[in-house]
């Protein structure tokens, strides 16, 4: 079966930053829906019309892959709005409850970069933002989308996602 929308893909893959450093591998085969929100639109592009067996080698551009870092996503809100755990690497579903800062986007994932004793630093960019991307990736099958999964646009369990493996450097977040 050809790879056109929508379809469901299932994939592995090795992702490294443009130094050739590790940032995740995908071992084990996942499905991602292709025509949706699952994969990157670069990565459709590539994708398009090929077949099981397919492996490509892409170079992705931070434009291309998770966009360019926005300094004006990085917030300093008082300690006292956190839970008293609070450690770097945490991640809040918006700004939490009681923050002060106006105008950020609520629907962002926003991580905890640095903590002092009065403020704790949040960055609503994704990990990856202004990193360009060396991806290699293997299509290992390719079926017909479900109606359900038509219906969301998306494989409910795998959307793309990536998790560094590895520390990221302090200057990334």
């Amino acid at each position: 079966m050809l790879i056109q929308a929508p379809c469901v893909v299932s994939l592995t893959w090795t992702l490294a930053d443009a130094q050739g450093q590790a940032i995740d591998e995908l071992l084990e085969p996942m499905e991602f829906f292709y025509g949706g929100d699952d994969l990157l639109p670069k990565l459709e592009e590539t994708l398009a019309g090929q077949e099981a067996g397919f492996e490509t080698d892409l170079h992705l551009e931070p434009e291309h892959a998770f966009g360019d870092y926005d300094a004006q996503l990085v917030c300093f809100e008082d300690r006292a709005v956190f839970p008293e755990g609070v450690e770097e690497g945490m991640q809040f579903d918006g700004l939490p409850e009681g923050a002060a800062t106006v105008g950020m986007p609520p629907e962002l994932i926003y991580t905890v970069t640095e903590i002092y004793t009065s403020h704790v630093v949040l960055d609503g960019n994704h990990p990856l933002a202004g990193v360009s991307l060396n991806l290699h990736v293997k299509v290992l099958a390719v079926r017909e989308a479900t109606d359900a999964e038509a219906e969301a646009g998306s494989v409910a369990e795998s959307l793309l996602s990536v998790v560094p493996t590895a520390q990221t450097p302090p200057h990334l977040h």
